[in-house]
């Protein structure tokens, strides 16, 4: 754990006809919090409103002590993995990898290193010329988080990452998941409504009803 504060929610309250959600929680630097609670409880919003996907009515979104509640999604060294891995299906997976590094201004040679380093360390050596198409659903998800940590965030906030796989899957990606977050440092935060699977994944656990 290093010196960081980490990720503070506080009081963070979004109102709809019929529904609230209010919520606080932190999860230390490096740390992993899994967000647990059935369908339709609000999990995927409060990871959207952390994002700055969706604003929230009150409360304050901090990270390593900056407050980031009214900073847009792009500056806030914020991570996404969504349930659906979200590739472009028309670039290959180097590009898919290196599409957020081009936005970065990085120039093209610097972007397929990055690309390769990251497939290497997710041991999907050698994929960055293959389209999307071809890969499996766990492949898909792990060119997901290498596009993800490639623009290296501060955070990161996986949406569900694992429900469309089968048993077997889950089980070995979210090990990987989890290994890779202590290994490479990142704070995250999973939504989940699995119970076993919240307690794989996460240091601690947060109940939404």
């Amino acid at each position: 754990m290093d010196a960081r504060e980490g990720l503070v929610v506080d009081s963070l309250r979004k109102d709809w006809p019929g529904k609230t959600i209010s919520i606080s929680f932190s999860v230390p630097a490096g740390g992993s919090l899994a967000v647990l609670g059935p369908s339709g409880c609000g999990k995927s919003s409060v990871l959207r409103m952390i994002a700055g996907l969706l604003e929230p009515d009150s409360g304050r979104v901090t990270l390593d002590g900056i407050d980031i509640t009214a900073l847009a999604p792009g500056k806030r060294r914020v991570g996404m993995v969504f349930q659906e891995s979200a590739l472009f299906s028309h670039l290959s997976v180097g590009d898919n990898i290196a599409y957020g590094l081009a936005c970065q201004g990085m120039r093209a040679r610097e972007r397929r290193a990055a690309a390769d380093r990251w497939l290497g360390l997710l041991g999907l050596e050698g994929f960055g010329p293959r389209r999307v198409e071809t890969l499996s659903g766990g492949e898909r998800q792990r060119v997901a988080l290498a596009r993800t940590l490639a623009v290296e965030p501060r955070l990161v906030l996986f949406d569900e990452p694992l429900s469309a796989l089968d048993s077997g899957m889950r089980l070995r990606l979210g090990e990987e998941l989890r290994a890779r977050q202590r290994e490479l440092g990142y704070t995250a935060v999973y939504v989940t409504h699995d119970e076993a699977e919240a307690g794989r994944l996460a240091d601690g656990v947060l109940r939404m009803e």
